[in-house]
């Protein structure tokens, strides 16, 4: 069978509803503050590499760009999320067209895929996760009309996708191998018998070499940054648990769909590979235990435009009405869960609305969280934080100060350093704690440190002389970000270059 062509008609509904996702992260875009991942990639950005400990280098170096045209302000960091979140909306609604639904189904689905909240959650701020879900809603999209007897340009731009996904985030290996499990379990393994998937996989693993020479060369940080991930902060989830946050993080109103949808495309034949490769993927991160809820959410794209295409199939067999009720129902379970994922209001409002609907998501991480989730609290404090290091580092002797260096205990505390320090005189940061761990000790011996964090006894464990200097006050930050004490500590008890040895912290 050979793969349908594409009509410009084909592109009226899913560009108007992509038009939609971006006004709607435009009105959200500069709400609240920085968030503490952005301090970091900007940090990052600054350090040009092929691969980070906890990321390979796409979103970094594409970063790095916007920096040098647009700035570091917040609509110039949000702007490339919010257009890779416009482009999943947009791709959701070709895949309904590739599944064979009509404009109708279109816009249903892509009315679905403006819901989640994981999605609107990391549309909102910069980071990997926005191009990961396109990345893998594409390659889905690509991977379909490639087997419907597609030409060898689109096994060759699956290939393109594949890699540079790879280069955003490692995990597009999970679709990779669900995707191949399904050819493998259906009558489409006879493409297998042809070059041009396995040229595919080669252009995305040529693609996504530098990043593994890279990895060698460092001694696969990342293998370690997962391992303590997984079993020192992730939340360990049941099965069952698991698959009850996928109606919160996912949104109700698209229960509506996937399910649907995954049994749509498991029950034909042409497009069961998908399928197997939602179940596969699933699978995995169920089995692992420790993989957050949020993590599967790449991979419902075509869950939900096989779900839009079944009910519009179903709604032309003399149920017109299933048409007006599915809209409704998305609309009704999904639209009130739209503020978990992106900041509309006040502080004050989001709260009393979240409360008074007793919509609060459960942590995934084993840390405590105040007034607002992680996702909301990591935008408040930094600003102030630096704010309170610099009166620190004012109030040093001259002599002090000339050789004085700023040790934070995380990235987002250094990230910020880094970011609103030069405005108050800081100097650059220093930190174990991911990259900052390779970018080494700048420079500084460890003669005088002003260090965030830690207690009293490691402290004097450490250094000649602990002074508490001061402590951190911010509101609706992450509790442990709030009243921590700022140290200024004088004569470590070893070099800092020897004892950097001893304090790398990936996790």
């Amino acid at each position: 069978m050979h793969r349908r062509p594409i009509a410009v008609d084909d592109f009226v509904v899913p560009a108007a509803f992509a038009l939609l996702k971006l006004v709607l992260h435009a009105f959200a875009i500069t709400h609240w503050g920085y968030f503490r991942d952005e301090l970091y990639y900007i940090a990052c950005s600054k350090h040009l590499a092929w691969g980070y400990v906890d990321q390979p280098p796409f979103s970094i170096a594409l970063l790095a760009l916007v920096r040098a045209t647009l700035g570091e302000s917040l609509v110039a960091l949000r702007l490339l999320p919010a257009l890779a979140g416009a482009a999943t909306v947009f791709w959701t609604g070709l895949t309904v067209r590739e599944l064979g639904g009509g404009r109708w189904a279109q816009g249903l689905a892509c009315f679905a895929a403006l819901l989640p909240p994981v999605w609107l959650a990391v549309d909102h701020y910069y980071s990997m996760n926005a191009f990961d879900t396109f990345f893998w809603t594409l390659s889905a999209w690509l991977l379909l009309r490639a087997l419907e007897g597609g030409r060898p340009g689109t096994w060759i731009a699956l290939g393109v996708a594949l890699g540079l996904g790879l280069l955003n985030k490692a995990s597009v290996l999970w679709f990779i191998g669900g995707a191949f499990l399904g050819i493998l379990l259906t009558p489409r393994r006879d493409a297998l018998r042809t070059r041009w998937p396995w040229l595919a996989a080669a252009i995305a693993a040529l693609i996504f070499l530098p990043h593994v020479a890279w990895q060698v060369r460092t001694g696969w940080p990342t293998l370690e940054f997962m391992h303590n991930a997984s079993a020192n902060k992730m939340v360990r989830t049941g099965v069952l648990e698991f698959w009850l946050q996928q109606a919160v993080v996912m949104s109700p109103g698209t229960l509506l769909l996937w399910p649907l949808g995954l049994v749509a495309l498991l029950r034909r034949g042409r497009h069961r590979v998908l399928g197997i490769a939602f179940i596969a993927v699933a699978a995995l991160l169920v089995a692992s235990g420790s993989s957050r809820p949020n993590y599967l959410a790449v991979a419902y794209v075509p869950l939900l435009a096989a779900g839009a295409a079944a009910i519009e199939r179903i709604a032309s067999r003399r149920r017109p009405w299933l048409r007006p009720a599915a809209v409704a129902g998305v609309a009704l379970l999904g639209v009130p869960f739209v503020p978990l994922g992106l900041p509309l209001g006040s502080v004050d409002w989001h709260i009393a609305y979240v409360r008074a609907l007793h919509l609060q998501s459960k942590p995934q991480e084993h840390t405590a969280e105040g007034d607002l989730p992680q996702v909301f609290a990591d935008m408040f404090g930094w600003e102030e934080l630096a704010q309170r290091v610099a009166a620190v580092y004012r109030a040093l002797p001259d002599a002090d100060r000339a050789r004085c260096a700023i040790f934070a205990r995380n990235y987002g505390e250094a990230g910020a350093i880094d970011f609103f320090g030069p405005r108050y005189g800081l100097p650059p940061a220093i930190s174990s704690h991911n990259n900052y761990w390779l970018w080494g000790p700048r420079g500084a011996t460890g003669d005088v440190l002003i260090i965030v964090g830690g207690n009293r006894a490691d402290r004097h464990a450490d250094f000649a002389s602990v002074l508490l200097a001061d402590s951190t006050s911010c509101v609706h930050c992450m509790p442990y970000e709030n009243h921590t004490p700022i140290w200024v500590c004088r004569g470590l008890n070893k070099p800092l270059a020897q004892r950097w040895q001893e304090i790398r912290f990936y996790n």
